[in-house]
């Protein structure tokens, strides 16, 4: 029998045999209840219906989670009472609020989020502010197996995925959550590498059901992962960004282990079979290290290999991390190799750094220390 049925059982049998509301709950906070938040409407319905509810309750469901983000059962008022409180003896919101925050004399905000499951883990999200706009950018595994030399997050090793309700919840529980005006996948994994769990989480953001989001408003970044990019790309239609870095083979292996099992010349090869001349968007990331890959020659290379798809280059300086021997580039570089790309077809802009003294600009994003002593409901200011 599993796990859940048992438990279920022995809520059944608590009630029976004490009929006493208060140790039959105190016996049930034993027994851990499944989030509600990550799963989609037909889901929904389906508890609903093994739970011997209304299949359409599972639609109400849907409406209190992703329209007005509710954090308690209690508070699904359309729901009947005998309905809330049978949902409650086995399932829960599973919205988890920050533990802690950083901000950055720019206006950035760090925050260091819970992972449920077994892991008793962490992760980083960041949220950055600019005028009217404002930007989330999510983590989808603790730590990541790309290794991606300039990456703070790589060091840290891979600790495990996270599931949909995880990764929604930095959005679902963020203080600023209704400023929000786009999510990136860029933070702390790589979103190939837990590939289900980031289609699921996209889905219910852009699901007339869910969030109902345009997936304009979201940008999934990978450094090109073998299958994984081509079923991402065929199952959705949010934007992509994929991690350059280099457009030397030999060069972006140094950089990036990735480029061995999937080449920066086959991940564009792939990239062609699609159409970015409407609504959806490709982009490179490229980090730019001084000396190393800012020449006029890489910037040939760049339009050589993009030529002729619909992109965008973004640079961006490198953030420097402990026991990495790369140089940081200067501005007067970077702004020359933006002017050759831009003036040779290929739009280019230079990304501003957001957060670097608070260690939550690109690549500077870790939790290893956070998961090796833990304080909770610490807020840093």
């Amino acid at each position: 029998m599993k796990i859940e049925a048992i438990g279920c059982e022995v809520r059944r049998f608590c009630r029976f045999l004490f009929g006493k509301f208060t140790f039959y709950s105190y016996l049930c906070t034993m027994i851990t209840k499944k989030p509600l938040l990550g799963l989609d409407t037909s889901e929904l319905k389906g508890i609903c219906e093994s739970l011997g509810l209304p299949a359409f309750t599972g639609g109400q469901m849907a409406k209190w989670l992703y329209e007005k983000q509710v954090t308690d059962i209690a508070q699904m008022t359309n729901l009947s009472k005998a309905a809330r409180e049978r949902l409650a003896e086995e399932y829960e919101v599973g919205a988890m609020p920050p533990i802690a925050s950083q901000q950055s004399a720019d206006g950035t905000v760090k925050y260091l989020f819970p992972v449920g499951g077994e892991n008793d883990s962490f992760v980083e999200t960041v949220f950055i502010p600019e005028g009217e706009r404002a930007t989330l950018c999510v983590s989808c595994q603790i730590g990541c197996k790309m290794n991606c030399l300039f990456c703070q997050t790589g060091k840290q090793g891979f600790q495990g995925n996270l599931s949909a309700t995880d990764i929604l919840n930095q959005i679902y529980s963020l203080p600023e959550r209704d400023r929000l005006t786009n999510v990136v996948f860029m933070g702390q994994g790589e979103p190939m590498d837990n590939l289900d769990a980031v289609l699921k989480a996209t889905q219910i953001l852009t699901a007339a059901d869910g969030y109902a989001w345009s997936p304009k408003r979201i940008t999934v970044s990978s450094v090109g992962v073998k299958s994984k990019l081509k079923r991402f790309l065929d199952e959705s239609q949010c934007h992509v960004a994929i991690s350059m870095h280099s457009p030397l083979h030999e060069q972006r292996l140094m950089l990036m282990p990735a480029e061995r099992a999937m080449p920066i010349s086959e991940t564009i090869r792939l990239l062609r079979q699609y159409d970015f001349t409407h609504q959806r968007r490709c982009s490179f990331e490229y980090i730019c290290f001084g000396g190393l890959n800012d020449s006029p020659a890489h910037a040939k290379e760049i339009v050589k290999l993009v030529k002729g798809l619909e992109c965008r280059i973004n640079l961006i300086r490198f953030h420097t991390i402990p026991n990495v021997a790369l140089p940081p580039t200067d501005t007067q570089r970077m702004e020359q190799m933006r002017d050759y790309l831009t003036a040779n077809g290929v739009f280019a802009t230079i990304r501003a750094s957001r957060g670097e003294d608070i260690l939550a600009a690109c690549g500077l994003l870790s939790t290893a220390k956070k998961e090796e002593k833990h304080e909770p409901n610490i807020i840093i200011k």
